[in-house]
């Protein structure tokens, strides 16, 4: 498993929590976890060389 690969189990698993927390707030401090979770799976993937973290450019 790659480092970007256990930052996402990390973001699925705030997900997680997110939706058996009890109320807002907490609900939107583990959607904020899982968003910074996911990125730094980018991150770290742009860093390893697996793909770019850049938008192509629109035609």
């Amino acid at each position: 498993m790659t480092t970007a690969d256990q930052y996402r189990l990390n973001a699925a698993n705030c997900a997680q929590m997110g939706e058996a927390a009890e109320n807002e707030p907490d609900r939107n401090r583990f959607k904020r976890m899982e968003a910074a979770w996911r990125a730094l799976a980018e991150e770290q993937d742009w860093l390893d060389g697996e793909k770019s973290s850049l938008k192509p450019p629109s035609a």
